[in-house]
């Protein structure tokens, strides 16, 4: 065992700064924490851990959100991997009609997502005060400049596609066109997931230890949506969507799972409670549901396949919803339960 802190040496002529810099290296370096003698003169002296917590308290505070960050959430995964698919699409000569739908639906949610963070943040001037730096270490700063990115390439490229149809093509139009699909598809992939890396750079157990599959997990959740609305758009012969729509689903299965066979206690917030029962019916509409209605729509005639995907196209639109609403209750959860940040820390 190694040798504990003296009390004595935290105290004379160290700052309260400093003797919290010592306690904190102590921690991190020997993985606990012990103090012989009288704590430190007009410094509390927190005796936490994992069996007894600190006064049985939150060591956390619960994430502040409104109702506005889950349909943020949701949006910006759909848009984004809209954008991708339209890009794409075009690149590889499919139907005008699939990259118009999914050039408005990318245009949208580029238009919702800073309204609905506005919305939240309370005051436009938050949103402004956002950009007035670029921290790359910041997953928040490059989230917010992630959105500007892809809000400023979806509009220019609807906008430059809208007057070619109407005006008939031209130079300014085409280079403004090809430009605005290269860079909305360059945004489009990292805004459809940042998300699942903002939530997992927080303290919140729950999203911090599944800061590896969020990421993921939000992006198949967001191209689930995407093939979703562009199906329920009548875009239901596509194989491409149909491939697309499928294999989302067969993740979301695979993520279900992988959750479910677990028994970490940090992901009980997924399985128990009012947050367990949200978060398992948001898993259910967007992986198995739509996994089995697709692939029966693969055996079926013409029109019992289009109703079928198109019910599945319900299922993972709702469920891509649900399932970040889910997440978010779920953090909250995460984060009233005092064991989990110090079992974490110091065991």
């Amino acid at each position: 065992m190694s040798n504990p802190l003296p009390a004595r040496h935290l105290s004379g002529d160290l700052s309260r700064e400093q003797r919290l810099e010592a306690i904190r290296d102590q921690a991190e370096q020997q993985r606990h924490l012990l103090v012989v003698g009288d704590p430190p003169v007009g410094a509390p002296f927190p005796q936490a851990s994992p069996e007894n917590g600190y006064y049985q308290i939150p060591l956390l505070k619960q994430p502040p959100w409104t109702w506005e960050i889950p349909l943020y959430f949701f949006v910006g995964g759909a848009a984004g991997a809209a954008a991708v698919i339209g890009a794409i699409a075009d690149y590889t000569g499919a139907n005008r009609e699939l990259v118009r739908d999914s050039r408005w639906i990318a245009a949208a949610g580029s238009v919702i997502s800073p309204a609905l963070l506005i919305s939240d943040l309370g005051r436009p001037e938050r949103f402004l005060s956002m950009l007035r730096v670029f921290k790359p270490q910041s997953p928040m700063s490059v989230g917010v400049w992630t959105l500007l990115g892809f809000s400023t390439s979806s509009i220019a490229t609807v906008f430059a596609a809208h007057l070619r149809d109407r005006y008939g093509p031209s130079l300014p139009l085409r280079v403004l066109e090809n430009a605005g699909q290269a860079a909305s598809l360059a945004f489009g992939l990292p805004f459809s997931n940042y998300t699942g890396v903002l939530i997992g750079a927080t303290t919140v157990p729950l999203w911090n230890r599944n800061v590896g599959n969020l990421p993921l997990h939000f992006g198949a959740s967001g191209l689930g949506a995407a093939v979703g609305l562009l199906e329920l758009l009548g875009h239901r012969k596509s194989p491409a969507l149909q491939a697309l729509g499928l294999g989302a689903a067969i993740f979301e299965t695979w993520e279900g799972i992988r959750i479910e066979s677990r028994g970490d206690a940090y992901l009980d917030p997924l399985k128990r409670g009012a947050s367990g029962w949200v978060a398992r019916t948001g898993g259910a509409l967007a992986g198995p549901v739509p996994t089995l209605l697709r692939a029966a729509s693969l055996f079926s005639t013409e029109q019992r396949s289009q109703s079928l995907r198109k019910w599945a196209a319900w299922s993972s639109v709702i469920g891509s919803l649900v399932t970040r609403i889910g997440w978010l209750s779920a953090g909250r959860a995460s984060a009233r339960d005092w064991k989990l940040p110090l079992q974490r820390k110091l065991v």
